[in-house]
């Protein structure tokens, strides 16, 4: 049973379209490897923080506390006229450029 020349040209051009889509989930494989093994995903998880993601980064006790009672703790720490003193500087100064 022969296939005729436009048969045989679609099996190619289908054939083709297949390789390339290995290509490219060959390609995701490769960039999750590097994305787990060469700290890539440290880098991305760091940008993604939030604030309070990043005082558990600096003060890691509070990590084991209750939402309410992190909340709690940082309205006390927030009130501290130093403390306000410091947020007033670092926001005039972003505010300033």
């Amino acid at each position: 049973m022969k296939k005729s020349r436009e048969e045989l040209e679609k099996q190619c051009a289908e054939a083709k379209v297949k390789v390339e889509q290995y290509q490219h989930r060959g390609q995701r494989y490769e960039n999750r490897i590097r994305y787990y093994t060469e700290g890539e995903r440290k880098k991305r998880n760091h940008r993604l923080i939030t604030r309070g993601g990043a005082v558990e980064s600096i003060a890691p006790k509070v990590r084991g506390m209750s939402e309410r009672a992190f909340f709690l703790l940082m309205e006390k720490v927030f009130s501290l006229p130093e403390v306000a003193a410091l947020v007033s500087q670092a926001t005039d100064q972003q505010e300033g450029g």
